[in-house]
């Protein structure tokens, strides 16, 4: 069962999904909010029970890879939390399109809260999923929140490494510099009063996709054809995201999360393969970097034969470490 809800993040509405497993109903309009009464979201029968929030992908929405994620889960037994990042899909923030690394992190914390104080999860058992971006914000919010009993990853990368140096990590440093000038000069022009400046996440059509490689294409086809597009997912940023994404990190603290588990999940023929082994070797203990052979970074998001065993993976590493809680402190 998925429940439409909402909560707040640094004074915006976010919008979630919240997929319930079998043997907990929500309440007539689904919405828990974190200051309501603990009411009845769930049986009054029921007990808290283990949850794992999901993050979606940079330009992504929840009903994409999110949605996919967090209901295979809650077929596992699972309370999934999916949303919209602020400034994009239904969750509040303008200007629409601004992807802000510190948010994003700062929205992972607040859904943790939303399910902390939710009266069907027992906030001593939660979980995080990123997905792609939402992988490396994830290891930033895990890093410093120990509300987090364990974190997994779904072909995750660092989204300043993806503008800097490129997914395969080969792009010209200038090309960042690029970039930054282009940044600057759009601030004046919003300074100026000519409206928020953007710029395209994707090529135009297939023709201009297919020769900027595999990952390149698989993205747009991805986002931009009936595979999985959808009216609100985010086809432009705002040129005020790049100076943003240039200072963070997403692997500078990811040690900072042991001696809770992490879990990272990467498609053997993913271009992006290498920022989850640089996590992997950042991170303390108990960890563990598990392979998806023949699958590339966008296969994870939605093809069944590479997302079936990589939610089993996924399943049983919740519930060693969420469902039974081995760590608590």
């Amino acid at each position: 069962m998925r429940t439409e809800v909402t909560f707040t993040s640094n004074g915006l509405k976010i919008a979630g999904h919240l997929h319930l497993p079998d043997g907990i109903a929500a309440d007539a309009n689904g919405n828990a909010d974190t200051n309501a009464d603990a009411n009845a979201d769930t049986n009054a029968n029921t007990s808290p029970g283990p949850a794992v929030i999901v993050g979606h992908p940079s330009s992504g929405v929840k009903e994409q890879a999110a949605d996919l994620y967090a209901g295979r889960l809650a077929e596992a037994g699972f309370i999934a939390l999916s949303f919209d990042a602020a400034y994009q899909g239904e969750s509040e923030g303008e200007p629409r399109g601004l992807e802000d690394p510190a948010q994003r992190v700062e929205d992972l914390k607040a859904a943790v809260s939303f399910l902390a104080t939710h009266p069907a999860v027992d906030p001593s058992r939660i979980g995080l999923l990123g997905i792609c971006a939402a992988g490396g914000y994830s290891l930033a919010a895990a890093a410093t929140d120990h509300r987090i009993r364990a974190v997994a990853t779904v072909s995750a990368f660092d989204i300043a490494r993806q503008f800097k140096v490129g997914a395969d990590g080969a792009q010209d440093p200038a090309v960042f510099q690029g970039l930054l000038d282009a940044a600057a000069a759009a601030r004046t022009a919003e300074a100026r009063g000519e409206g928020v400046q953007r710029f395209d996440i994707f090529p135009a059509s297939e023709e201009e996709a297919r020769p900027g490689g595999r990952h390149v294409f698989e993205g747009w086809e991805y986002y931009c054809t009936p595979r999985a597009a959808h009216p609100r997912s985010a086809k432009t940023l705002t040129w005020s995201s790049v100076d943003r994404i240039a200072t963070f990190d997403a692997l500078a603290t990811v040690s900072l999360i042991a001696p809770r588990p992490l879990l990272l999940i990467v498609g053997r023929n993913a271009v992006t393969s290498w920022m989850g082994v640089q996590a992997f070797q950042n991170a303390g203990g108990p960890k563990e970097l598990h392979w998806i052979d023949g699958a590339s970074h966008v296969d994870l998001y939605d093809k069944d034969e590479y997302v079936t065993p990589a939610v089993a993976k996924l399943v049983e590493f919740y519930t060693a470490n969420v469902t039974l809680d081995r760590l608590r402190r």
